[in-house]
């Protein structure tokens, strides 16, 4: 039992320091897949393409037209001028004064909206480096701010966040995006309010140093013509019928849980429990609409550049998605293997109550993979049906589940190899040992108030 365990502890700890060499995850993964089949005296070839290829295969299945439609959104919301127009009418409303606020702000109006974290942080970062540098608030502190918008509060905890990491559990406890919305808020309220007292504490703390905004910095945007920029009110549309339409056909009565007839459903799709799909359907139709609208912005400015700009949003949707799924088909092939068992039980049976179980094994995942998304999606293949059944017998709603599971997988994934950050950091011209101290706060800070509103809420459930 000893190998079997350190056969899939060597492959996890390959994965991680790998990917954070830079090594794309899609090759890596199955390499050390192999590597813990052979370990542990698996056989090598049914694993790969019955077990690693059909679940990552499930994966793309699921969520890949979220994964395009919400790259495409961002792009086009990028090209036409309109998601820089909303950053810059956020940031400049606010003033200098309140800088960071301004730029948290700018990114969670954005993400919350449905444009996409790396794209968010392109569009905000220039006007964030010109108010930070009027303010004397130092570079470094940017990215921080940055993730604090994008990456935290608005990515999965605020209910109806159109975010991936939101819609994942929807397949597996059959909820929507609104789930559990008083926790969620709660949440949101605890990270926002202790992240802008961090935030806000070592800007003070560089002003009675003197510090500055400093110099010799790399990748200092070029200034942005405003005048280029359309309006605020109209780039503004685009995201507020994305959240309009997806709350529509969630939780009204024209909810796509209502347009086909359950039997058809069941007998011709396969879909026993069409509250599975209603998430996927409705933000499928929201996001469409959000696309066409973002269009009819500047269609002129992007008729040129649309088939280039559509292109670079596929290619970044696909190496997404694939990245993603390959997590999921390593994690599946683990769980088949004979160390998991021990591994489990200290994971995911950490607590009987399901709600903690669920938190810390999301958590830990998240982390391993560097990935919010990668790490939930492979918690809830292997277990997500456990603990439906656990939340079931002791009376737990499923939303709770969802809620926690979401907000759990933004935690410990922004450690040093996650991508986002490494991505986030580049963008801004900035090295892990210059800003990633701050992050790395902020981290912390979520993961408590994740595991402190779990413990919570297990004692009154």
């Amino acid at each position: 039992m000893f190998i079997d365990i350190v056969a899939i502890l060597l492959s996890l700890g390959l994965l991680i320091f790998l990917a954070y060499r830079g090594y794309p995850v899609i090759i890596i993964a199955p390499l050390v897949t192999i590597l813990a089949v052979v370990l542990s005296g698996g056989a090598l070839l049914p694993s790969y393409t019955e077990t690693y290829m059909t679940n990552a295969a499930n994966y793309i299945k699921t969520f890949f037209p979220i994964f395009l439609l919400g790259a495409v959104f961002g792009k086009i919301m990028d090209m036409t001028g309109a998601a820089a127009s909303i950053a810059h009418s956020i940031v400049r409303s606010f003033g200098q004064k309140r800088a960071i606020l301004a730029v948290v702000f700018a990114c969670a109006a954005l993400t919350y909206g449905g444009v996409s974290l790396f794209v968010v942080a392109f569009a905000v970062y220039p006007f964030a480096a010109a108010i930070f540098k009027e303010a004397g608030i130092p570079k470094r502190l940017i990215p921080a701010s940055i993730a604090l918008g994008a990456f935290t509060f608005t990515m999965d905890s605020m209910p109806g966040t159109p975010q991936i990491q939101n819609i994942i559990p929807t397949s597996y406890f059959g909820t929507d995006a609104y789930a559990a919305p008083l926790v969620g808020l709660t949440c949101t309220l605890l990270i926002l309010s202790v992240g802008m007292w961090w935030l806000e504490r070592q800007r003070k703390k560089a002003l009675l140093q003197g510090e500055g905004y400093g110099s010799h910095h790399k990748n200092e945007p070029e200034p942005i013509d405003e005048k280029t920029l359309p309006s605020f009110w109209l780039s503004i549309i685009p995201l507020l019928l994305v959240i309009l339409f997806n709350f529509i056909f969630s939780r009204t009565p024209l909810s796509v849980r209502n347009w086909y007839d359950p039997t058809i459903l069941e007998n011709t799709y396969g879909i026993g429990d069409v509250g599975t799909v209603v998430s996927n359907w409705s933000l499928i139709i929201a996001l469409t609409i959000g696309i066409l609208a973002a269009m009819l912005i500047n269609l002129k400015k992007i008729r040129l550049t649309l088939a280039q700009g559509l292109t670079t949003a596929a290619t970044g949707a696909l190496l997404a998605i694939f990245n993603t799924a390959s997590e999921v088909g390593f994690g599946n092939v683990v769980s088949k293997l004979p160390g998991f068992s021990a591994i489990s039980e200290w994971v995911f049976q950490a607590s009987d109550n399901p709600i903690l179980s669920e938190t810390i094994a999301v958590n830990v995942l998240a982390g391993i993979t560097g990935s919010a998304s990668g790490g939930l999606s492979i918690a809830l293949e292997l277990m997500g049906s456990y603990y439906l059944q656990v939340a079931d017998t002791m009376g737990i709603s499923p939303e709770l589940l969802h809620r926690f599971a979401s907000m759990a997988s933004g935690g410990m994934d922004t450690l040093p190899h996650n991508g986002a950050v490494i991505t986030l950091l580049a963008i801004t011209g900035l090295t892990h040992r210059q800003s990633y101290k701050d992050i790395f706060v902020l981290t912390i800070f979520k993961t408590a108030i994740v595991f402190l509103l779990a413990i919570i809420v297990s004692l009154f459930i």
